[in-house]
């Protein structure tokens, strides 16, 4: 199982003027919002709120907009979209939560539910900083 950097997930009330301070400030370049599908937000699954994108050229950036009901919603006990993430992709998901279930770790499986090429687990680590793996499908 190979876990590298992915991204790391900032959440505002303002994504557009995070997004500029970013881009236009710091100059880190956009990525089109096309270049991550994302499934429809219903009544029990997805999150619909407002995410922009910025890179380095190697790591990503994804602003997304506050939202306290997401994890509510979906039945789980982690919400990413509440304080932020940091974001690792793996090559194998289910050897992941074997791994976070050998040690006791307690995660939230979103699956698919927020990106239609992820499949996505959340977990807190030992200071309760909010931790993504997922592996794309």
């Amino acid at each position: 199982m190979r876990l590298e950097f992915h991204h790391i997930n900032f959440v505002s009330d303002n994504v557009e003027r995070l997004h500029r301070f970013y881009t236009q400030v710091l100059g880190l370049a956009d990525i089109p919002i096309e270049n991550f599908p994302r499934p429809d937000e219903t009544d029990d699954k997805g999150y619909s709120g407002k995410i922009r994108f910025a890179t380095d050229g190697a790591m990503q950036m994804h602003l997304a907009e506050k939202n306290l009901d997401v994890a509510f919603k979906h039945g789980e006990t982690i919400n990413p979209v509440e304080r932020g993430h940091i974001a690792f992709r793996t090559d194998d998901i289910e050897a992941f939560k074997k791994l976070l279930d050998d040690n006791g770790i307690p995660y939230s499986d979103y699956g698919t539910a927020f990106a239609k090429e992820w499949h996505q687990l959340f977990f807190h680590d030992p200071e309760g900083n909010i931790i993504e793996v997922h592996q794309a499908v």
